[in-house]
């Protein structure tokens, strides 16, 4: 594996910048409310830092020299990918940030909470295990699995506004005493070696520029005989990076989640090897024949929704719930009720919807690759 250039951490400078930026908004129930109270000087550097990376670098046009200069700069990417998306991802799909798979007649967040459940089982978490999860976001996966399995978790995460939060529902939810998040980039983790019992990560690896890398910091600080499993996001190996279409679908993907280098499923499998692990179980598990597709919800087909309450959670995430909530987004931007740009961070995850359903019809692209390795005891 070729050396990866680690970003240099600076806490302090990261924390200051969330203060100036999300304020108090922690504290509000997310979504709506807390766009609302953002600092309009700070939201506009975030977004020029963000989208510096993909104003004018189109598909056709991408180079090499581009993919690299996004790697290098990997983890201020995703921070302010966070920075700009939590909330909106919060107002359309809830605080697990992650797809799954959904049995006939399920519910939307019932497929979420059984997608997580089955990694634990995958895992044979139990309760007491010292559990790292790898990228959490502001913590849903976390909470549920704590509760499913009695684990005691640690969530790793870059992104301040969203440590602020996934703290404050721990709280909320009386979880406090299982859950605890760290400040940290999974490229050049903090722990001691062998600190783990188990380690999971539901779709946030691929945001780093290596996955060979950040695999084998997970390796690092896992127990021997410790388990790891992984929901990755991966191109399949029908991707094709000559053919244009495949191309921007990739791009569009990369673009509206804040990934740097998405690879194919080969190269996945070769990195958790290379890594040290002896891969117990692997499967695209999109490839399954559910009663409806994982994406379904960006889809917008409502005929597919398990229930009325789903009717209203998947319409927010349809084309035109989009395009309804992006011109209000964009009227409320006008007149100064959100900061400027935060319309322009919403129609770049239109752009990814969109990019993400293309994929998966073609068959080039899976949410949820399941692999399930163990770290030999030896």
């Amino acid at each position: 594996m070729a050396p990866i250039a680690l970003e240099n951490e600076d806490h302090d400078r990261d924390a200051a910048f969330n203060k100036v930026l999300h304020g108090k908004s922690a504290e509000e129930r997310g979504g709506i409310r807390s766009m609302l109270k953002k600092d309009p000087a700070a939201q506009k550097a975030a977004i020029e830092e963000y989208f510096k990376h993909w104003d004018n670098k189109a598909a056709s046009t991408e180079t090499e020299e581009i993919r690299e200069s996004r790697k290098a700069e990997y983890a201020t990417l995703t921070r302010h990918y966070y920075n700009l998306a939590t909330d909106i991802y919060e107002y359309g799909w809830g605080s697990c940030f992650h797809f799954c798979r959904f049995a006939y007649g399920e519910g939307f967040y019932q497929g979420i909470a059984r997608h997580e459940h089955f990694l634990a089982h995958m895992m044979g978490l139990r309760d007491g295990m010292k559990v790292l999860d790898v990228g959490c976001g502001v913590g849903g996966p976390a909470r549920e699995i704590a509760k499913f399995s009695g684990v005691n978790i640690t969530g790793l995460n870059n992104n301040d506004y969203q440590i602020e939060r996934a703290t404050r529902y721990a709280q909320k939810e009386g979880l406090s005493n299982q859950l605890s998040f760290r400040k940290g980039d999974f490229m050049q983790m903090s722990f001691p070696p062998e600190t783990f019992d188990a380690i999971y990560a539901i779709e946030a690896t691929v945001h780093a520029p290596s996955l060979e890398g950040v695999y084998s910091q997970i390796f690092r600080v896992l127990k021997p005989g410790g388990v790891f499993g992984v929901y990755e996001w991966l191109m399949t190996d029908d991707y094709d990076n000559s053919n244009p279409e495949h191309r921007e679908i990739r791009l569009g993907i990369e673009q509206g989640n804040g990934i740097s280098n998405m690879v194919k499923i080969s190269e996945g499998l070769r990195a958790i090897k290379a890594a040290g692990f002896e891969l117990e179980f692997h499967e695209n598990l999109a490839d399954r024949q559910d009663a409806r597709p994982w994406y379904y919800p960006l889809d917008g087909d409502l005929r597919m929704a398990g229930s009325i309450g789903d009717i209203l959670t998947i319409a927010r995430m349809t084309k035109w719930g989009r395009f309804v909530a992006h011109n209000t987004i964009g009227a409320a931007e006008r007149i100064g009720l959100v900061p400027k740009g935060t319309r322009k961070t919403a129609d770049s995850l239109g752009l990814a919807a969109d990019c993400l359903v293309a994929g998966a019809k073609l068959h080039l692209f899976t949410p949820m690759y399941l692999m399930v390795a163990r770290k030999p005891k030896s």
